[in-house]
């Protein structure tokens, strides 16, 4: 009797302290899971001694174009050459000890709760789970009833903040195919109407579990109850991850990026500089604020530059303009049809 217990619980398998290998993949299809298919081995992989990693040397970063910082040490954003851009005041963005209670209180319980083990189970119900079938127009609609709470800078909903971006775009002479992710970069938030265990599972900036959380993050301090703070491996720097492994390798915290990451993969036909910018354009640590570089390997410095050209749109579009769906849903209509085959989308 018991035996046939320990059948039916058993539990996909974790790391533990006292093995050299981590969790063989559910399924090959469950990407974000694949920095798992490098094994943890002792003998070759960064070795955790007293929670110390050893490592070679690092790797020399692939020169990227030059930047330049501003009185605060931040990189200074291009947006003289936007038409639409170009009078913003980026310092007015991402101001969140300023920010309204809703906003701290809900990176507290984010941090919290964004776990190893449960990263691994929301995936698990995202491959087991078909939640509905509806056109993308009618997706978007759904999100005119959302504010997101991890957001400073916006009290629109999120219908309006996805025409914001994606009329910035559009403004701008970008490819058809990046106006429309301006327009559905966040449609993965309608995850929130679904099974989500609230807001702190859907929005909000994004980052990599199973290894130390980058004092990047924004409200780092929140992190300290999260129960992989103080664990073995999941709190030094390079954790269940090999040096230089890539972003493709990293599980990320689990929100509408990965979620819509995986339904535009499977469902369109964009591009994967598309489907880059819908995965990482919550990731600031990676993108704004330079952390993770010992994970990355060359081909992500491409990415990174695609991801930035397309945050500046998703971050400083946001004002009070509020725009007649009736009179560009047409437009929208015709660039939805044209990368999503069918007219039915399943989330």
């Amino acid at each position: 009797m018991d035996n046939d217990n320990k059948k039916t619980k058993e539990a996909p398998k974790i790391i533990h302290e006292n093995e050299g290998h981590i969790l063989e993949l559910i399924d090959e299809d469950v990407q974000s899971v694949n920095a798992f298919r490098s094994q943890f081995k002792e003998e070759s992989s960064p070795v955790v001694r007293n929670n110390e990693v050893k490592i070679e040397k690092e790797k020399e970063e692939p020169t990227t174009k030059k930047e330049t910082f501003n009185e605060n040490g931040k990189r200074k954003i291009d947006l003289q050459h936007s038409k639409v851009l170009k009078d913003v005041d980026e310092t007015q963005f991402r101001q969140y000890q300023k920010a309204k209670y809703r906003v701290r209180n809900f990176y507290k319980e984010q941090h919290e709760k964004q776990t190893m083990a449960y990263n691994l189970q929301a995936r698990i119900n995202f491959k087991t789970k078909k939640r509905a079938s509806m056109p993308i127009w009618t997706a978007l609609c759904k999100l005119s009833k959302l504010i997101d709470d991890s957001d400073p800078d916006t009290e629109l909903s999120q219908i309006d903040h996805a025409i914001q971006t994606a009329e910035a775009i559009r403004a701008d002479g970008k490819p058809r195919w990046m106006q429309l992710v301006g327009l559905i970069h966040d449609l993965g938030k309608i995850l929130y109407f679904f099974d989500s265990e609230g807001q702190w599972d859907v929005v909000g900036d994004t980052f990599p579990v199973g290894c130390e959380f980058s004092k990047d993050i924004i409200f780092h301090e929140f992190f300290k109850n999260n129960p992989d703070f103080n664990h073995p491996i999941y709190s030094s720097k390079y954790g269940i991850y090999e040096p230089h492994c890539g972003l493709k390798a990293l599980m990320l915290s689990w929100g509408h990026d990965e979620y819509m990451y995986y339904i535009a993969k499977g469902q369109s036909t964009f591009n994967d500089q598309a489907l880059a910018m819908i995965r990482y354009h919550s990731f600031y640590p990676w993108h704004r604020e330079d952390a993770y570089r010992h994970l990355m390997c060359d081909d992500d410095y491409r990415i990174l530059e695609v991801v930035r050209d397309f945050n500046k749109y998703d971050l400083y579009s946001k004002s009070d303009l509020r725009y007649d769906l009736a009179e560009i849903k047409p437009y929208y209509l015709e660039l939805i049809e044209e990368f999503f085959p069918n007219e039915l989308v399943d989330f």
